[in-house]
């Protein structure tokens, strides 16, 4: 009745008419249901009234947050760990996608692609090897990824002992690979 949208945890009444083969709903908030009640049952095409408390929707958020999957991007080439060369990369192809970098050039170098990535607001240029990623480690780098963004570089020690290979007597196993990789940040000069 008043048209105001409602707010959080408000209560509300609802009815539910039947008109020509068709149900129709009715939200009315408390302050507007004494007025709406007293007539509510005797209407034409009464079926139904119950209360409820509103619940309001949580805010629509964007899939990869731009100056999040940026920000890990930048700590990543920053650390320059070979480990996440494929998560660079990743985040590089993600944020070229949502058009936040453009590649400015690809070059090839000792048999690997290397892309020249510029951040046109700042002018910083990355350098993103290509890990030259296989279909059957996509899934395991998105994991990657997520997990990332998710927790950061630093995740919490709970985790990373689980994830971490152990050997027999319960030692950390010595990663055997190293992706060729290589991630550089420079900052374009004025």
């Amino acid at each position: 009745m008043c048209g105001k949208p409602f707010a959080d945890k408000e209560s509300y009444h609802t009815l539910l008419l039947e008109e020509k083969s068709e149900f129709r709903r009715s939200d009315v908030c408390a302050g507007c249901w004494p007025a709406k009640s007293a007539d509510a049952q005797s209407q034409s095409g009464f079926v139904s009234h119950w209360q409820g408390i509103y619940e309001a929707p949580p805010p629509v958020t964007d899939a990869i947050q731009k100056d999040t999957a940026e920000t890990l991007l930048r700590k990543l080439i920053e650390q320059n760990d070979p480990q996440h060369a494929p998560a660079a990369y990743i985040l590089a192809v993600m944020l070229e996608r949502k058009r936040i970098l453009k590649v400015k050039e690809q070059i090839v170098r000792d048999g690997h692609r290397i892309f020249i990535y510029e951040q046109p607001k700042t002018g910083d240029i990355f350098t993103i090897a290509d890990p030259d990623l296989r279909l059957d480690q996509l899934e395991m780098v998105q994991r990657d990824v997520a997990a990332l963004l998710e927790h950061g570089l630093n995740p919490p020690l709970a985790e990373n002992a689980a994830a971490a290979p152990q050997t027999e007597g319960g030692a950390p196993a010595e990663s055997t690979e190293s992706p060729e990789a290589e991630a550089a940040v420079e900052t374009k000069a004025d």
